[in-house]
């Protein structure tokens, strides 16, 4: 394929993904009635994973494009996992002790008299 071409899928391919996403998503919507405890995310981020990949690979065409464009895809998804990582560190680190806060106790429950 030269510089120039475009790869199109075939109408069966994105109909075929399509109907993959929708899927997925009715998955992620009856997996998140059940309680896994600390394994919702973990399932609900595999599942989200799944989905971009697909677009990604299909729909934005990155199974079709050079090297370089790969390359840069891939810095951008380590770069994401970095953000994730900093972001997960920062949340397991803190403290969090719940304190309720003055107005919860209020009997106008926050409306003005």
């Amino acid at each position: 394929m030269s510089a120039h071409e475009v790869a199109i899928p075939k109408v069966k391919t994105l109909v075929l993904v399509w109907a993959a996403l929708i899927c997925f998503t009715a998955l992620t919507t009856w997996v998140a009635s059940f309680e896994f405890g600390e394994w919702n995310i973990v399932i609900a981020l595999l599942i989200a994973v799944t989905k971009a990949s697909l677009v990604v690979w299909i729909f934005m065409g990155v199974r079709h494009v050079t090297t370089l464009t790969r390359l840069f895809v891939v810095a951008g998804l380590v770069w994401l996992f970095i953000m994730i990582l900093l972001t997960a560190s920062d949340y397991k680190t803190r403290n969090w002790t719940y304190q309720a806060q003055p107005w919860a106790n209020n009997p106008a429950h926050g409306l003005s008299r």
